[in-house]
């Protein structure tokens, strides 16, 4: 009989209890499509004592996840703590110095440090995996290094932060406002300790820089990833998108061009009856554009136990029946350091101002756009309120730098309330 396949788990939260129940549910379809039995040695968590819900007493138990890492009785480490510093870092290093394969959920940790990760692995002889550490269930890791190998890829964007999706879906649903959703989602859980990862575009980010790198053969550049949150949307935005047959999402977008590789992830309007328009709640979805495949759109659960376990598991079997691929698709030291581009293509932009109800001060705004060779599509009038003019502009294609320069200029106007906010119009 072949030998079990022994794994040791550091982190028993929501996705470390998820794959121990799977493991314990379906140990003979595992043993089936590994090839061999998957078992579990040793686990490491912040608390032995704490109920989980799950039978660990069968396992070893270690209080050092490093400790956990260095056990010699185990083939493969699974990191699922989180954070890309401390224990999490310095359990992964020691995992593979030990000659373990490592599959991990992190992408935290790879965003800042998969380069030097990954090519520990390679020099160590064994794998690192890291399916569940972009957009939960979905296979976009492994589309994009095989099923996907053979293209070119044009452009990877997508929705992959649940919690943001979910407070932008429920402003449209319900009419409640930006504050009222972000403290309902910290009731739920739904919020990362610290809650900008997420509605501030970090986990995004983090997730939209290993797909870049993956699909574009680059280093790792998370620091080169233009980010915005979705803190400035009101109810206002996402009702006037609605009237001109737009969504708003938090879209990541990631192209080479002739300036470098443009990484950015910031609330976008998309078309309503797009597929990224019609994807509402927690759900997560990635498109791949590729030279012979054309558009490639993957959809389904992005965070939680079930479907965040479940990438996990599969990277743990391949690497059990003995696949094994670079971690980025091609190895570490091919990956080409590229010139970071602040996006340039050209697209309309929404835009949202408020100003001071007086003759000509939307005559001194258009002057603003002109002057930065801006034309404008459709411009609308709304809800004056104690002197002040709500003004919403969609312009015509430009770019972000003739924006900013006109956005600057309304500043010397005199007429302009408050601080604008200008809104991408992505065509997917």
């Amino acid at each position: 009989m072949t030998a079990p396949f022994r794994i040791a788990i550091a982190g028993l939260g929501t996705v470390g209890i998820g794959l121990v129940r799977i493991l314990q549910t379906h140990p003979e379809m595992i043993a089936a499509r590994a090839g061999r039995p998957v078992e579990i040695a040793a686990v490491s968590a912040r608390s032995k004592d704490k109920d989980r819900g799950a039978d660990l007493s069968a396992y070893a138990w270690e209080d050092d996840p490093v400790a956990l890492a260095k056990r010699p009785d185990i083939d493969l480490f699974v990191e699922v703590m989180g954070g890309h510093e401390g224990a999490a870092r310095e359990a992964t290093e020691a995992a593979l110095k030990a000659g373990h394969h490592v599959v991990t959920a992190n992408k935290a940790l790879l965003a800042h440090h998969g380069n030097a990760i990954a090519a520990a692995a390679e020099e160590a002889g064994v794998a690192l995996r890291f399916e569940a550490a972009v957009a939960g269930g979905i296979p976009v890791i492994k589309a994009l290094t095989e099923g996907l190998a053979g293209n070119e890829i044009r452009r990877v964007l997508g929705v992959m932060n649940g919690t943001c999706n979910y407070i932008l879906t429920k402003m449209e649903e319900t009419g409640q406002g930006y504050n009222a959703l972000f403290e309902e989602c910290a009731r739920l859980g739904y919020l990362e300790a610290d809650p900008n990862l997420d509605v501030g575009g970090i986990d995004a980010g983090h997730k939209l820089s290993l797909l870049a790198a993956i699909a574009f053969g680059t280093a790792v550049d998370f620091d080169a990833v233009e980010l915005e949150g979705i803190q400035s949307i009101t109810l206002e935005d996402i009702r006037q998108a609605a009237d001109m047959g737009y969504k708003i999402k938090l879209l990541g977008v990631a192209q080479m061009t002739g300036r470098g590789l443009e990484q950015r992830m910031s609330p976008c309007l998309v078309p309503d009856t797009s597929p990224l328009g019609q994807l509402d709640g927690g759900t997560n979805m990635v498109v791949i554009e590729g030279d012979a495949v054309g558009q490639i759109v993957l959809r389904g659960a992005g965070a939680g136990a079930g479907p965040t376990a479940s990438a996990v598991l599969g990277d743990i079997i391949d690497v059990a029946r003995g696949f094994r691929l670079p971690a980025f698709g091609q190895p570490a030291a091919s990956l080409r350091k590229v010139r970071a581009a602040r996006a340039a293509v050209p697209a309309p932009y929404y835009l949202r101002m408020a100003l001071a109800d007086k003759p000509g001060a939307l005559a001194k705004i258009a002057a603003c756009l002109g002057e930065a060779g801006i034309s404008i599509d459709r411009m609308r009038q709304y809800g004056h309120q104690e002197g002040v003019a709500p003004v919403l502009i969609v312009t015509h294609k430009t770019t972000r730098s003739a924006l900013d320069e006109a956005v600057a200029a309304f500043s010397d106007t005199g007429v302009l309330e408050g601080t604008p906010v200008a809104i991408r119009i992505e065509n997917v």
